[in-house]
């Protein structure tokens, strides 16, 4: 049986919509799956009461204290022992999890899941990505998105790795094709990342490389997963984010821009590191809670961070 850890803390609208995102998820999966909710009992069986919700199913470890939302996250985790993330960290590297999903302290979970978790050897630097929705209704991987804001060409060159097996195997694209963002498709173009970048993914005959892609390829089919440094990454995704609430207040009712809303796809994971661990929005409602646990049910279906350890130990010094 899968066992999910579950910040019931994290978010603005704790722990309200994640007892909701709880009570969607068990409703609609009969799966093999125990959620293990973390964060003060009390406050979670006050909200809990109000489904009802199969008692085998779920367990709660009480945790004393919060991480707010703006607390330093080094600080905040070593002061704050009894947190929820840090029980729900501690509960994942010592084996009583298979995954540790939080809408919290977005740098208290980076920080736990490169600390507490670790990267898988061979890994430089974890990545984050975000979906980008596609005119055609599908969806493309963008990575890296903030956690790292300066990269190496050989960042770049994991990243479109740890993209592709991600897309793969949980997205469920069939042999993915990989970008790299550019401000032009030719082969020699870019700054001096860029151009770095290029040769390592066209020589790595693993990769299904298409080469450069410009800003106006993102929300077409033209690549599966595109690669940037986060500090670009994190541009565009705030731009996407910015598109929905356009729409949002302007009361523009149209579908496509409807798939901008992040609750759809619930939180991101963190790739590249030993166990699955996924980030919400602060602002995350119960679908996204819902979905984000979605999410760590199929990366432990698929074994995803099993399959990433395989694909690095084979390359050996693809770094």
């Amino acid at each position: 049986m899968v066992t999910i850890g579950l910040d019931m803390m994290g978010g603005d609208f704790a722990p309200a919509e994640a007892a909701k995102g709880v009570a969607a998820f068990l409703d609609e999966n009969k799966e093999a799956v125990h959620l293990v909710l973390i964060g003060d009992e009390q406050q979670i069986r006050d909200q809990l009461n109000q489904y009802h919700l199969p008692a085998d199913k779920f367990s709660i470890v009480h945790a004393s204290q919060v991480i707010g939302m703006h607390e330093h996250p080094t600080k905040a985790l070593k002061e704050k022992q009894q947190s929820s993330i840090a029980i729900g960290f501690h509960l994942l590297a010592t084996g009583k999890t298979n995954a540790f999903i939080s809408a919290g302290n977005t740098g208290a979970m980076m920080v736990g899941a490169l600390f507490s978790i670790k990267a898988i050897e061979g890994v430089l630097r974890p990545t984050i990505g975000a979906y980008m929705p596609r005119e055609d209704g599908s969806l493309g991987l963008l990575l890296d998105v903030g956690l790292n804001s300066d990269c190496k060409p050989e960042n770049l060159h994991q990243f479109a790795i740890l993209g592709s097996l991600y897309a793969e195997h949980v997205l469920k694209i069939a042999n993915p094709r990989v970008g790299l963002i550019n401000l032009g498709e030719e082969e020699g173009k870019g700054n001096l990342l860029a151009q770095a970048a290029y040769p390592l993914l066209k020589e790595n005959h693993d990769l299904n490389f298409k080469g450069n892609m410009e800003g106006r390829d993102i929300l077409i089919n033209k690549a599966d997963v595109l690669v940037c440094d986060g500090f670009t990454g994190n541009v565009v995704l705030k731009l996407a984010e910015s598109i929905y609430d356009i729409v949002k207040r302007r009361n523009i009712e149209d579908e496509h821009f409807e798939r901008f809303n992040f609750e759809t796809y619930g939180g991101v994971p963190v790739l590249g590191v030993a166990q699955p661990v996924i980030i919400g929005h602060g602002i995350s409602h119960a679908l996204a809670f819902k979905n984000m646990i979605n999410i760590a049910c199929r990366m432990n279906a698929t074994d995803l961070t099993g399959k990433i350890r395989e694909r690095f130990a084979a390359a050996g010094s693809i770094v």
